[in-house]
């Protein structure tokens, strides 16, 4: 018996998927070459990190009166030391590939834009639980922090946005079905 190794049609990604893909590619590109700028980042960016650290420390003063915000800094007024809130924790590379795969898919305008919207908040959040849990995490005990720093979040933040983008699929409104004959 001869088993064939020639690769089933149905398997062939059809042009729809491969346009899907490319455009995600390119628009992948594109966006974080732009986030990239100095313009960008000196305009949109920085003052977006630095804001991040202000709205966890207004979080945080709802149990912790001695956290204080300075610039992208999250600090203990007390004891000193504390993190900063940096490029890469700032939330915005999960957001670019959210809204690289939104823009990719097939779907009406409306959709696409309510999908970037609700997500950049969704993923966000997400990313004011991490960033307020890493402020504690590096106070408490500096290897856990590490390893949440460096795996777990950077993990979950990323997945936050594949699963969110699950979701909108899913929130997507079909397509009506011809009635059969």
């Amino acid at each position: 018996m001869l088993l064939s190794l020639a690769r089933p049609s149905s398997l062939a990604p059809t042009p729809t998927v491969l346009r899907f893909f490319l455009t995600f590619l390119l628009c992948l590109v594109v966006l974080f070459t732009t986030e990239l700028l100095q313009p960008v980042q000196s305009a949109i960016i920085v003052p977006f990190t630095a804001g991040l650290a202000h709205v966890c420390v207004f979080l945080m003063r709802l149990f912790d009166a001695h956290v204080i915000a300075q610039n992208d800094a999250i600090i203990d007024a007390l004891a000193g030391g504390g993190i900063r809130v940096v490029a890469g924790c700032n939330g915005v590379e999960a957001v670019l590939i959210l809204v690289s795969a939104v823009l990719a898919f097939p779907a009406p305008w409306r959709h696409k834009l309510m999908g970037i919207g609700v997500g950049f908040f969704a993923i966000q959040a997400l990313n004011l639980v991490r960033i307020i849990s890493l402020y504690y995490l590096q106070r408490w005990n500096h290897a856990w922090f590490e390893w949440f720093h460096l795996y777990l979040w950077q993990a979950l933040i990323v997945l936050d946005a594949l699963v969110f983008w699950l979701v909108w699929l899913r929130w997507l409104p079909r397509e009506p079905q011809p009635a059969p004959a």
